[in-house]
């Protein structure tokens, strides 16, 4: 796989750099482990849910931890033995390390363990501080407002 060069846009660029370093490690860190399978779905703006395939995982040998920006979810392998001969063994039970960057304002909602998926539901919160705000020129309006993009045709509308 080619590696690209993220140079000119460094240059550029200012407060990138995390994004930059994710992208250059996850190049590098490619060919990894694909076990186990998931989805990342988008179920709506700020609305985000990350499916597992963990078959034969109970919740206790599930470890769940969010912290800034890095989701991880750890699978411990159970010791259990078979009580017969096993002829073939083609069902996964190893343990396993997941990590998933999340960008800045997103946390955990809720994970839940069904029919050997694991769910984790994600939500992007922007604080209000954060938002974009129309400024006054001088001083045309008196105060600042919140921008919000109307749902009906997409033009900006003033919330004061």
């Amino acid at each position: 796989m080619s590696r690209f060069d993220f140079t000119p846009y460094r240059r550029s660029t200012v407060g990138f750099d995390r994004l930059f370093d994710i992208l250059e490690n996850q190049n590098r860190a490619g060919g990894g482990d694909n076990y186990p399978p998931f989805n990342i779905e988008k179920r709506g703006d700020d609305d985000y849910r990350i499916t597992l395939a963990i078959a034969g995982f109970r919740e206790q040998d599930l470890d769940i931890t969010a912290q800034q920006n890095l989701l991880t979810v750890i699978g411990r392998k159970r010791e259990d033995s078979p009580e017969g001969e096993m002829l073939h063994v083609g069902i996964a039970n190893r343990g396993f390390e997941r990590r998933f960057e999340l960008a800045d304002y997103v946390r955990v909602k809720n994970a839940d363990l069904a029919d050997g998926l694991l769910t984790v539901d994600l939500v992007r919160e922007v604080p209000e501080a954060m938002k974009p705000k129309k400024i006054a020129v001088n001083g045309q309006q008196p105060s600042l407002s919140v921008v919000e993009a109307d749902e009906d045709d997409g033009e900006e509308t003033n919330a004061a």
